[in-house]
């Protein structure tokens, strides 16, 4: 929903790759395992959806009283953990002026720490996963916004 606020800004001729600063680019990995290179809003698009179906999917995430989890649940919430931080990661390196120009980074920011903080405390997210934003959440513990 964060994301929506600078849909204007995240263009495929503004963001023509899925990346989060300089040597950083993601690729979508589709269901035969083939990766494709993809512009920034499509491949946010592509996860929202495919995080979407994943969430309502019952035999992924059983919502009646009764029904395990399977047994590759916590390797599926890591999976999408890693895509939601790459989503951040965008932001933060192609899109944080625009925040700041719609009074937006404490809300950004607050977002952050939360999702870094349940990260770290699930450990969802691997440490090279997080290198792009290492500083801020270096900054952001130092400052005590992340424990």
């Amino acid at each position: 929903m964060f994301y929506g606020s600078i849909t204007d800004f995240c263009t495929p001729n503004m963001c023509p790759s899925m990346s989060a600063g300089p040597g950083v680019e993601y690729t979508w990995v589709d269901a035969s395992s083939k990766k494709i290179k993809l512009s920034a809003p499509q491949y946010i698009d592509y996860m929202a959806s495919s995080i979407q179906n994943m969430m309502g999917d019952e035999s992924l995430f059983p919502t009646k009283a009764g029904r395990d989890f399977p047994r590759e649940f916590p390797q599926l919430v890591r999976r999408i953990f890693g895509q939601l931080f790459r989503l951040f990661a965008h932001i933060y390196h192609h899109h944080y002026d625009k925040i700041l120009s719609l009074h937006e980074e404490p809300h950004l920011n607050s977002l952050f720490a939360h999702f870094i903080s349940f990260a770290k405390e699930f450990d969802l997210l691997e440490k090279k996963e997080i290198q792009p934003l290492q500083e801020l959440i270096d900054v952001m513990m130092k400052d005590g916004i992340i424990s």
